[in-house]
């Protein structure tokens, strides 16, 4: 492993366990353990059971978007390949943006595709499932103005999330609308630096050409899959089913800790945590648990210790499982999670 790979992950890692400090320390880990303690283990079994379910049902969006650009994929290699995704995304700093090139390498390993149409396949399965997470957060506060009144808190959290994800989405139109002068111009950019980095190692002409072709392929394949309606709406619906099977398991666990609650909180604090997992920690580690912490609390009128260990088996079965999982996956294909070569 490269020292500055090492050295990004390090800082990550260093990150990620001063945040959960922090988070303990606020929320008193004794309380949190004693809850930890007394949780009912076949409800926790359930939690990984709705968080299986999640996996499988993006991983069957996986192959419904490598489908769209004709690469054929098996039922349980999408699913498998999916958790490598997955694991990719959680042990890299800024999530899908850190994991995607891992996934895509992983991808064009099991199939024989060329890296940018897996590329384009995993990146597509991230930008699609926006469009589900955005009306679950919009359906769950509307239904909770209608229960209690908003607090700044929620109302900051709601905010930040559209502005994120406009920008985001304003960006990728803009990337859409000039994808033809991207292709001209970007290479011509990115090659001459490449150059300087390998030590003239590789050629900067043929590297540039080589950039605009695999840019060309890119954009391609991502047409593909927007016009492709039919795949587009069975996508979509398995993305839904995902992040409804994830809301289940929160609910799951915190029922495990004897502490009901409304399934309409849940369905909107999901999509909201999971906007830190833009962060620089490695998946969202410390900044997500925090995250749900300071939107469950004042929804739910549940203690802070109770959220925190519900929260932390919702996570164990959502973070850490997958990178498990996930590890023996990748390990499997020879595919690095730090550095995709």
């Amino acid at each position: 492993m490269p020292t500055g790979d090492r050295r990004v992950l390090l800082v990550g890692a260093l990150g990620a366990v001063v945040v959960l400090a922090v988070l303990f320390t606020l929320v008193g880990p004794t309380a949190v353990f004693e809850t930890l303690a007394a949780a009912d283990r076949r409800l926790v079994a359930v939690v990984v059971g709705f968080a299986l379910v999640w996996l499988a049902a993006w991983g069957l969006m996986l192959r419904a978007v490598l489908a769209s650009l004709s690469v054929e994929v098996p039922t349980h290699t999408a699913i498998v390949v999916y958790v490598g995704a997955v694991f990719a995304n959680n042990v890299t700093p800024f999530g899908q943006a850190g994991g995607e090139p891992v996934a895509a390498l992983l991808i064009s390993k099991v199939s024989d595709c060329r890296y940018e149409t897996g590329l384009a396949g995993i990146a597509s399965v991230d930008v699609l499932n926006v469009v589900p997470s955005l009306s679950l957060v919009f359906v769950g506060v509307g239904y909770y103005a209608t229960t209690a009144a908003v607090g700044d808190r929620l109302v900051t959290a709601v905010t930040s999330a559209v502005v994120v994800i406009g920008t985001v989405v304003a960006v990728l139109a803009l990337a859409w609308r000039y994808r033809e002068a991207l292709v001209d111009r970007l290479p011509a950019v990115i090659a001459p630096i490449v150059g300087r980095v390998t030590r003239g190692r590789s050629d900067p002409d043929t590297l540039e050409d080589g950039l605009s072709e695999r840019l060309e392929r890119f954009f391609a394949d991502v047409e593909r899959v927007g016009t492709d309606r039919r795949q587009l709406s069975v996508v979509v619906g398995l993305s839904l089913v995902g992040w409804l099977a994830q809301a289940a398991a929160l609910t799951a666990a915190f029922a495990a800790m004897g502490q009901p609650i409304p399934p309409h909180v849940v369905v909107f604090a999901i999509p909201l945590a999971n906007l830190a997992g833009a962060t620089p920690l490695p998946g969202g580690l410390g900044g997500i648990e925090a995250a749900y912490v300071a939107l469950l609390v004042p929804t739910t009128g549940v203690a802070a210790a109770t959220v925190t260990a519900a929260v932390l088996v919702f996570r164990g079965a959502t973070y850490w499982m997958p990178v498990v999982l996930g590890g023996v996956v990748t390990a499997a294909f020879g595919v690095s999670a730090v550095r995709a070569d």
